[in-house]
């Protein structure tokens, strides 16, 4: 026990408490104190489609901005010193998001009421809310870019101080707007707080204004553009299919069975999101770097078990806690109307458990460059997840889209285990020097 202690402190808390912590545990204040005004002043059906909303908030963040993020951190991190390459990473990435973000937000903007019927359906009439988020759009994108800049040179601290202030302010908008307006004001908060923090990233990024003289439409580079590709793919797969999916599963829901209903599932998915923070962020600090510095199997396979014996444990019996406490942690969060969420926890829990045991394995896609293994894998779970949720919503009501959350990710695991099965559980012999794939 004092080894597992000794292993926690040194590799993974360490390094959380000391680089994210504080972002995290400041998500984690301001989402729960959003989801409380939300359940005090809206209630359950404002829920749901504050869930619509924030799902594809998400999925059109993404597209404007090309899902470039990571390849522009790497890229920029691979040419900080080299000032042509440079140029043109930052002209690339400038010029292609600009001009997406541009045609993004003018198709939102002229659709807004075709969104707002996806959306909301005909009986609601938010799509001056659509058009609010298409003007903003274009603030998130220039915040992005900024901020891949700053991960790139490696200005971690500045980074923390801005989500943090900007977590505050989004915090302190979002409840004001609530107070005043109810679910307009919700959803106005909603669209407007990621951009909101835009005005904060320009102080942070003003000691680097001399990058913005190296940002020229000439210097657009096809090389670069190439470089970009592979984690374009894995972003938009990964942050376009699975909220839009959501919204599927949760308009059938609304259809099928009722709009409380899905509010209630979107209470538990606002839950699942808050305690994964942390695992995620373990994950992202720890099993990453290490997975990068990996040449063989045999080390690749040590990692992976070492993780399962040491960090798992304690987030099962997490788990397992928040289990027993649903009674308290559902009124404390949201309110009494809520109960019924509780009903929820027990596939949602088990199928996030088996979500983290397939996460830590596949960082291998990322740490190998194995996209194409990624997309076709998280295309499968996008599937799966649909069509059991469906099945079993009409099977067993809204509980059902847990338990399609539990088998999905239960097959989704098995295909991972499947491509990585010779590295995890075949015999290597101590000298191979086979790369782990």
């Amino acid at each position: 026990m004092k080894s597992l202690i000794k292993y926690i402190n040194t590799n993974v808390l360490f390094k959380v408490a000391h680089l994210n912590s504080a972002t995290i545990i400041t998500k984690i204040i301001a989402g729960v104190l959003t989801s409380k005004a939300i359940a005090f002043f809206i209630g359950v059906e404002g829920m749901a489609l504050i869930g619509n909303l924030r799902n594809f908030l998400g999925a059109i963040q993404s597209i404007s901005i090309l899902g470039f993020y990571n390849g522009v951190v790497n890229t920029i991190a691979k040419f900080r010193e080299d000032s042509i390459n440079l140029s043109k990473t930052l002209s690339t990435a400038y010029y292609l998001c600009f001009f997406s973000t541009i045609i993004v937000a003018f198709t939102c903007y002229y659709n807004a009421q075709f969104i707002n019927d996806l959306l909301f359906s005909s009986y609601y009439d938010f799509a001056y809310v659509i058009k609010i988020m298409a003007l903003a759009l274009p603030f998130y994108a220039l915040n992005m870019m900024c901020f891949s800049i700053m991960n790139g040179f490696s200005n971690y601290k500045m980074l923390l101080i801005i989500n943090i202030i900007g977590q505050i302010l989004g915090l302190l908008v979002t409840l004001l707007l609530i107070y005043q307006d109810r679910i307009d004001g919700a959803l106005i908060a909603a669209v407007i707080a990621p951009s909101l923090i835009f005005l904060i990233t320009l102080v942070g990024i003003v000691n680097r204004r001399n990058l913005m003289t190296s940002i020229k439409i000439d210097h657009i580079s096809f090389d670069i553009l190439k470089s970009f590709s592979p984690y374009t793919a894995m972003a938009l797969v990964t942050a376009v299919a699975l909220p839009l999916i959501s919204i599927c599963i949760r308009n059938y829901i609304i259809s099928e069975i009722g709009i409380k209903e899905a509010g209630y599932w979107e209470a538990m998915n606002r839950i699942s999101s808050y305690y994964l923070m942390f695992i995620t962020s373990i994950i992202t600090l720890y099993i990453v770097p290490k997975f990068s510095k990996i040449k063989i199997k045999a080390d690749f396979k040590k990692e992976i078990f070492s993780f399962y014996k040491s960090v798992m444990p304690i987030f099962g019996l997490g788990l397992v806690l928040i289990y027993i406490l649903r009674p308290f942690i559902v009124p404390l969060i949201f309110s009494e109307e809520f109960q019924p969420t509780e009903n929820l926890f027990f596939w949602q829990l088990l199928g996030d458990f088996i979500k983290v045991l397939t996460l830590v394995i596949s960082y291998q896609f990322l740490a190998k460059k194995m996209f194409m293994h990624f997309i076709i894998v998280e295309v499968f779970l996008v599937i799966t997840l649909y069509f059991s949720s469906v099945y079993f919503i009409d099977a067993y009501g809204v509980e059902g889209a847990v338990i399609g959350h539990f088998l999905s990710y239960v097959m989704h695991y098995g295909i991972v285990l499947l491509i990585f099965g010779t590295s995890l559980f075949g015999i290597i012999p101590e000298t191979s020097q086979e790369d782990a794939s």
